[in-house]
């Protein structure tokens, strides 16, 4: 399992319609939680605003890949 720091780019490994966030969107790990099993996590939109700031646990969020290609989408909610 690769760990995950703090200030550390991390995808969400699932949905979270309830914030407007969907599988693979990408946040910051703002802080790390008992050594990992847990982040604060902040999604923010390209205008700078946070979209949302969560504590997630690990099985939600993944550190981002080489091979990972960055997306855009309008949200709903915007």
């Amino acid at each position: 399992m690769t760990t995950i720091n703090e200030l550390d780019a991390v995808a969400l490994t699932c949905d979270l319609p309830k914030h407007g966030l969907l599988c693979g969107n990408v946040g910051t790990a703002v802080l790390v939680h008992g050594g990992g099993v847990a982040f604060e996590v902040e999604f923010v939109g390209y205008d700078g605003h946070t979209v949302a700031l969560l504590t997630l646990e690990r099985g939600q969020v993944r550190p981002l890949h080489t091979c990972d290609m960055p997306h855009a989408r309008e949200l709903e909610h915007a």
